[in-house]
């Protein structure tokens, strides 16, 4: 037993100097990811409460002769015009061009100071990208839209409504064909 007890007091003594047992690490609770907010789009401008207050359909007004009739066309420089007014002077007839296509008749409006009228398009006289509107030369419309205060509107169903000032050229096409 002598021989043991040195023995226990070497051990006892390393047992002393060795660090303590390290805790075992608690695993850390599941980071639950908040889902990102989803960015509200910004709210679509209401349209005017009349159709005189919205902005200007940007371009401008041209005259000119085309194939030899009286032609307004208004839209941005350098561009396919939006509109054109053209005057089917041997018809007695100014044909309303407006941009778009659809293979059948198509609705649409005509927006002055003094008047609405609801108008329907011809696709059998609309050329590729355009709808057309045949009015009587003498129409009181084509007046209206000509002295409307500053500005008319054309609408058609499924496209964007134009707001179209009114300049000196539609007058001109007018007086050409009467």
């Amino acid at each position: 037993m002598k021989a043991i007890a040195p023995l226990l007091a070497v051990s006892a003594l390393l047992a002393s100097c060795a660090a303590p047992p390290k805790p075992v690490p608690q695993p850390q609770p599941p980071v639950i990811s908040q889902p990102r907010p989803v960015p509200t789009p910004a709210p679509l401008p209401l349209p005017p409460a009349d159709w005189r207050d919205a902005p200007q359909t940007p371009g401008t007004w041209t005259w000119g002769m085309t194939g030899g009739r009286s032609t307004a066309s208004f839209g941005p420089a350098g561009a396919t015009p939006l509109v054109m007014l053209v005057c089917d002077r041997a018809a007695g007839q100014v044909l309303l061009y407006r941009a778009g296509a659809a293979p059948t008749a198509v609705p649409l409006a005509v927006a002055t100071t003094s008047q609405r009228r609801p108008l329907l398009s011809d696709p059998a006289r609309a050329p590729a990208g355009y709808l057309v509107v045949v009015l009587p030369a003498r129409d009181a419309l084509l007046d209206a839209m000509a002295f409307s205060r500053g500005r008319f509107a054309l609408e058609a169903a499924g496209l964007e409504t134009l707001y179209l000032p009114s300049w000196p050229e539609i007058s001109r096409v007018v007086q050409d064909c009467r």
